[in-house]
């Protein structure tokens, strides 16, 4: 079996568009629309995939939708193991503003999953013929889901070797955490929601990101701060990249690249430092894209020589 496996409860056809300008009530004529397979887990295996990787994503998918995002997937040959559920899997949508460069982002809820679409999962992954390198369990959980549903798939599934790699926020972020993880990429705001404190100086930062490595609840904490870059702690060690200077198209998926990268290097056995900076570097490309088509191999590269840290 593939040596990352990712999971994803929620994922989508995510949809993207371009129009000269929104107006309210009008009729808005907008650009061709880019059809690409959503959600984190999804985005994740597609970005290890295209950097050379082993990768293979674990989803739930149902409706005309779920069948569309299944013929997606396959077509950029990525190892799917999909899950079928009664729900009709979401569209997320996105437009890009031409005449500001401004991108709203519209987010569906998804459908409703029941507790055995969950244990599905679970057995879907028990029954892989070797548990994989890495598990990362990626995206927002569906309605019905339990917040502790990552939690209880890390604890039901990992064998001893597995490293769990989590990217989620909100409830769901706080409840897997209490299981202990690898490695966890929260954004800056999501690590605002899960501490409760404004964190706003680097200082705040790292003593917040040092307390979930202090208290075990993760033995890497990898945080993304945007534009500003990223900062990874571990319990021996700190680094901050800054942010590399890139024309921005689309900020979408730019997390889960940033994932991605970070556990393809780490996977071919790479240093730390070396797997920070493909973070930054794919997170940074895919900047350069537009709505969800994510990073290419060549700018990863190109940009990796760029980043630094202290």
């Amino acid at each position: 079996m593939a040596d990352i496996v990712t999971v994803t409860l929620n994922p989508a056809v995510d949809v993207a568009t371009s129009v000269e300008q929104i107006i309210d009530t009008r009729k808005l004529r907008c650009s061709a629309a880019q059809r690409d397979p959503g959600g984190g887990g999804i985005n994740v295996a597609r970005v290890v995939h295209r950097l050379g990787g082993d990768s293979a994503a674990l989803y739930l998918h149902g409706g005309a939708t779920g069948q569309e995002l299944q013929q997606l997937i396959d077509a950029e040959h990525l190892a799917g193991l999909g899950i079928e559920i009664t729900g009709e899997t979401r569209e997320n949508f996105s437009v890009q503003e031409t005449s500001t460069g401004r991108e709203y982002r519209f987010v569906m809820p998804g459908p409703t999953v029941a507790e055995s679409d969950v244990q599905r999962c679970i057995d879907q992954i028990n029954a892989l013929g070797a548990p994989p390198r890495y598990l990362v369990m990626s995206g927002s959980l569906p309605p019905g889901a339990p917040v502790d549903t990552y939690a209880r798939i890390a604890r039901a599934t990992c064998a001893p070797g597995t490293r769990v790699v989590l990217d989620t926020s909100g409830p769901a972020l706080a409840a897997a955490l209490e299981a202990g993880v690898w490695l966890v990429k929260p954004s800056l705001n999501e690590l605002r929601g899960l501490t409760g404190q404004p964190l706003v100086s680097e200082v705040e930062w790292l003593a917040a990101a040092e307390e979930l490595v202090r208290d075990g609840r993760a033995q890497i904490v990898a945080l993304t701060l945007g534009e500003q870059g990223a900062v990874l702690v571990t319990a021996e060690r700190f680094l901050r990249a800054t942010g590399l200077s890139v024309q921005v198209s689309s900020s979408i998926g730019a997390g889960d690249s940033f994932v991605a990268a970070m556990v393809w290097a780490l996977n071919r056995n790479a240093s730390l430092d070396e797997a920070f900076h493909y973070g930054v570097a794919a997170a940074s490309a895919t900047l350069l894209t537009a709505g969800t088509a994510l990073c290419k191999q060549a700018d990863v590269e190109r940009l990796y020589r760029e980043v630094s840290s202290r």
